[in-house]
Parts: C-alpha cells; sequence; structure tokens
C-alpha cells in the first residue's frame, strides 16, 4: 500500500501538480511512517509549492531518521534557503557535503545559498526599522481609529501581514492609499493621502491671483516665525448600526463559544454528562457552527453511546451542506460516524456502511487517520469473514468428496473440494496433506510443496507431512532435501515403510551421481538445477569450500585432513549428488 501510494506522490510531482503529490506521499506517510524517503518527497513537493515551514518540518524528519544519507541535507538546505535562513542552509548543504563530497545538487545548493547570504548582508537596511515586527504592529493599528476599520477588511489584513513577514514586499502595495496610512500610524507621523484632499470643503471665496514665490530666505524667516501647528484630533469613527435581531444573534453566537469552551474543558476531565450539557446549550445558542455538533458527537463516542454519536455526526453533515461549512468538518462528522459503526459492528455485514463513511470522509478530505480507519475496518471485515465462514463440520464433508474424487483420479475436482474444505477449517493438516498429494500429481510442484511445508507447521508430529514433503522434492530432483525430510519424518515413526522407502530412493539416486552413473542429459540437468539453489551458490562462494575443492584436486594431504571435518563433508556430499563434483 505505501509503495503504491509512494508511485503515485512520485508520477504527480513528474507531471507538476504538487497538491496531489503531498497527497500521495502523505498517505504513504501514514502506512509507513519510518520510511525517510517519504518524507524527503513530500518535502521536495512542499518546496514546490513555497511551503518551506512544511518543507522543512519534513527535512528535519528526514534527516532524524536517516542521519547519513546525504539527500536529507539538500532537502534541508533548500527549505532553510526558501524561508530565508541563509546560514542555516549553508550549515544543512555542508553537512550533507561532509557525506558526500561529490554531490553536484550540494555543490550547487552550497553556492546559491552563500550567493544569497552575500546578496542580503549587502542589501540597504530596512528604513522603517522594526516598525512592522512582532505584535505590536497590530496593537498600533487597532488602537487607531483609522486604520482600525481597515483591520475589517481581509485583503488589507493579508497585505500587513505579507509586510510583516517580508519587509521587502512593501513596494509592492505603496499605490494602496490604506497600506500609507498605515505607515503613518506605525512611524507616527501624518501622512497627506489624495483621499484628505478629496474630502476637504470647496471654498466660497475667489481664488486669489498668484503671487510671486518667495525666496528661500524668506521661506526660512517665515518657518521660524509661525509657530508650529497641533495636529487637530480626527474624530473617532461611528460604530455601525444594528438591527436588534443583529445584536442579539451576535450576543448569542458569543455565548455559544463560551459554552463550548466550557465543554472542551469538561471533556477534558472525562466530565462527560457536563461536557454534553454545555455542548447541548452552544446547540441552542447558535444552529449555524456544526463544531458543537461534532464535538458532542465525540462525547457520546467516549461514553459508548454510539447511535447518538451516529445522529449528531449525520445532522452536522446535513447542516453542514446547508451551511457550506469547511470541507474538513463535514469529513471530521463522516469519520467519527464510522468510527461509531466499526464499535457497534459485530459481523463482517456490519462494517460495510463504517467503509463506505470512511470512504466518503476521505473525499471530503484526504487524511491519513481516517484513511488508517478505513484499513483497519477492511481487514477486520475479512477476519471477521474468515471466522464466519469457520465449520469444522462442513470441513470434514468438504475433504471426504475430495477424496472420492483423488481415488477416481479426477485431481483438479479433488483440489477444489479441498480448498473449500481448507476455507471451512484453515487448521486441519490432514487437508492441506491431501491437497498436496492432489497437486504433486497434477505437476504443481511448488503448491505441493508449500502446502506440505504448511501441514508439518500445523502439526509437526504428523507424518504424513514429511512424506508429502519428501516426495514433491524428489520429484523435484532435490535429492539431499528430500533424504533430510524423510529423515525428520523418522524421528517421529521410526519404523514407518513409506518413510524409509523415501530414503532409500534418495540414497539411490545420490550414489549414482557419486559412481558418475548419470547420463550426460541427466547430469546437465542436474547441474542446471543445482545452480539455481542458493545454498549451493553459497557453498560455491565460500572461499574456504573453495580451497578444499583445490585440495581435493591438487593436495590429498589436506584432503586427507578435510574428510576429518563432518561440515566440510556434508558439503561436498551436497555437491556430488548435485552433479557438481564426483569423487574417484
Amino acid at each position: 500500500m505505501a509503495d503504491e501510494a509512494k508511485a503515485k506522490g512520485n508520477a504527480a510531482f513528474s507531471s507538476g501538480d504538487y497538491a496531489a503529490a503531498v497527497r500521495h506521499f502523505s498517505d504513504a506517510i501514514a502506512l509507513s511512517p519510518d520510511n525517510h524517503v517519504l518524507y524527503s518527497n513530500r518535502s521536495a513537493s512542499y518546496a514546490s509549492l513555497k511551503k518551506y515551514s512544511d518543507a522543512l518540518a519534513d527535512a528535519k524528519k528526514t534527516v532524524e531518521l536517516k542521519p547519513d544519507w546525504s539527500k536529507g541535507y539538500s532537502r534541508l538546505g533548500a527549505a532553510h534557503l526558501g524561508l530565508s535562513q541563509y546560514d542555516d542552509a549553508i550549515a544543512a548543504y555542508k553537512k550533507g557535503l561532509e557525506i558526500d563530497p561529490n554531490n553536484e545538487p550540494l555543490k550547487y545548493g552550497l553556492a546559491d545559498a552563500q550567493a544569497a547570504a552575500s546578496r542580503a548582508r549587502s542589501a540597504p537596511a530596512n528604513p522603517f526599522g522594526d516598525a512592522f515586527s512582532g505584535p505590536e504592529m497590530w496593537a498600533r493599528l487597532t488602537a487607531d481609529p483609522t486604520t482600525r476599520v481597515y483591520l475589517q477588511q481581509p485583503d488589507f489584513v493579508k497585505m500587513m501581514q505579507d509586510i510583516q513577514k517580508d519587509p521587502n514586499k512593501l513596494n509592492l502595495y505603496l499605490k494602496d492609499q490604506r497600506v500609507m496610512q498605515a505607515i503613518g500610524v506605525l512611524l507616527n507621523v501624518k501622512i497627506r493621502t489624495p483621499t484628505d484632499d478629496a474630502d476637504m470643503p470647496e471654498s466660497s471665496s475667489p481664488s486669489p491671483s498668484p503671487s510671486p514665490s518667495p525666496s528661500p530666505s524668506e521661506r526660512k524667516r517665515a518657518a521660524e516665525a509661525e509657530p508650529p501647528r497641533q495636529p487637530e484630533p480626527e474624530p473617532e469613527p461611528e460604530p455601525m448600526d444594528l438591527s436588534e435581531e443583529e445584536k442579539d444573534k451576535k450576543l448569542r453566537k458569543a455565548e455559544a463559544q463560551k459554552q463550548k469552551e466550557a465543554g472542551n474543558a469538561a471533556y477534558k476531565k472525562k466530565d462527560f454528562d457536563t461536557a454534553i450539557h454545555y455542548y447541548s446549550k452552544a446547540l441552542e445558542l447558535d444552529d449555524e457552527d456544526i463544531s458543537y455538533l461534532t464535538n458532542r458527537a465525540a462525547v457520546y463516542l467516549e461514553m459508548g453511546k454510539y447511535e447518538e454519536c451516529i445522529k449528531d455526526c449525520d445532522k452536522a453533515v446535513e447542516r453542514g451542506r446547508e451551511l457550506r461549512s469547511d470541507f474538513k468538518m463535514i469529513a471530521r462528522a463522516l469519520t467519527r460516524k464510522g468510527t461509531a459503526l466499526v464499535k457497534m459492528a459485530k459481523s463482517s455485514k456490519d462494517f460495510e456502511p463504517a467503509i463506505e463513511t470512511f470512504q466518503k470522509a476521505l473525499t471530503e478530505h484526504r487524511n491519513p487517520d481516517t484513511l488508517k480507519k478505513l484499513n483497519e475496518a477492511e481487514k477486520a471485515k475479512k477476519d471477521l469473514e474468515q471466522q464466519e465462514y469457520f465449520d469444522p463440520n462442513l470441513a470434514d464433508e468438504e475433504r471426504e468428496k475430495g477424496n472420492e474424487y483423488f481415488k477416481q483420479q479426477k485431481y483438479p475436482e479433488a483440489v477444489r473440494h479441498y480448498t473449500e474444505s481448507l476455507r471451512r477449517n484453515p487448521k486441519d493438516p490432514r487437508t492441506y496433506s491431501n491437497r498436496a498429494a492432489c497437486y504433486t500429481k497434477l505437476g504443481a510442484m511448488p503448491e505441493g510443496l508449500k502446502d506440505a511445508e504448511k501441514c508439518i507447521e500445523l502439526d509437526p508430529t504428523f507424518v504424513k507431512g514429511y512424506t508429502r514433503k519428501g516426495a514433491v522434492q524428489f520429484f523435484m530432483k532435490e535429492y539431499d532435501k528430500a533424504l533430510e525430510t524423510y529423515k525428520e519424518g523418522l524421528k517421529h515413526d521410526p519404523n514407518n515403510q513409506e518413510l524409509l522407502d523415501g530414503i532409500g530412493r534418495c540414497v539411490q539416486q545420490i550414489n549414482k551421481a557419486s559412481r558418475g552413473d548419470l547420463s550426460p542429459e541427466e547430469l546437465k540437468e542436474r547441474q542446471a538445477k543445482a545452480m539455481q539453489d542458493p545454498e549451493i551458490q553459497n557453498i560455491l562462494q565460500d572461499p574456504v569450500m573453495r580451497q578444499v575443492l583445490v585440495d581435493f584436486q591438487e593436495n590429498p594431504k589436506a584432503a586427507q585432513e578435510h574428510t576429518k571435518n563432518p561440515m566440510v563433508m556434508n558439503k561436498i556430499q551436497k555437491l556430488i549428488s548435485a552433479g557438481i563434483v564426483q569423487m574417484r
């Protein structure tokens, strides 16, 4: 699942859909939270969206999970650079180059960071000092009666936020008279704007004729003689007139928020009845905020009152669509409903509405927690389906039908009944043994081997499992492995004739290879098969065993010593059985 989500994220990133890439990588992280590559990829996606704070958080997580991975420091440097944190960016790129000195992206990143830092140091100082920094800016704008009105306008607030984040953006907004007015308030100076002239009443007296301009010396004397003018106090803006109904609505909303906060406090203390009281009171005061419903649903969920929880969630979704509420709030209500449905589920079918509800929630908002709950519900449904299907009596009936078809040499039909028997009772080793025999007859050796091994896993004392496994290995011409399987079975039943016969057949084949009695075709086939065996490959790649084989050919005295080592001789025997070497 995580790999699939990662692949979708990579495809979205390659196509330039960075928002989709973030969603897919977030899904992958929810399924594999310790995978450093996923955080690295999401960091790159955030950086492409210019969300450098989020990119920085993911880059730090990448480095935390994999501190010796150079690419993590490349992501870290890029995020710092995007946030204009040049010294931190330089440090990150240098750290990455310590790990991988030849990494070209790190070198380019370091050069960019150093150049940006140099430009920042040489840039002229901000002429407005710290006028735009900190919460003091908003306090001063609120205190002034003119700019206080502007704070009700979202576009003005957005411009001031941009300037506060980056004072260099001030030049972008200087044409807006509201910004000019705000600068005057923050710098404590009176800035005259065209609006001021427009608001002044026109004079009714005739315009005087133009007079010669005074000389500089005259202007200076006039300025010294004229006392400084005191600024006229600006009138307070008149409050907007509200109807009695609007005033009452505003008061009720404020009171509803207080009730909600009291409910939240009670919920944290696990005083659920009190929390229900406050959330219900908030709903009575204000029915245009669905958070009161979703919060009360959460309390009902904690109390185990799942029906009440579902009712509140349904109301929240319905009302939320009427009010066009935030899709995240609707998704939260659906997720909460799905959780309640899971809690109520008693059969596999009961999980179906819960799964459907989680899927609806994900269409509203792609939330990792909701995705996790969906996966858990689907798994629980599957597990419960298996439990509900469990019936040992019907399993025995199906196994007997399979036995009848096996006797009639109708092996595909027998496999079908054995499979149904295992669905009814997946813990019966006899059925796995019988199906392994069918697969052997059909030439499906890998499937037969898997069933035989499952049979032994379920009951290690069930001898039939060893005869099935040994037979499959013998037909696969893995005589050494078959011999070991038969010997293991004899530990549980030393006199079992089927196991003894199997050992005899294996020894005969192994001796045939030892004597060199194999035909060229048989030898070629056996060698080709052996070379695909990881155990044989490991023996041949072992430097010690390679020297042993050389000694057997060139140094009889050393070879004599090797024959005294049981482990060495066991490996030699495996190579002989495989037709790789011959003893003369």
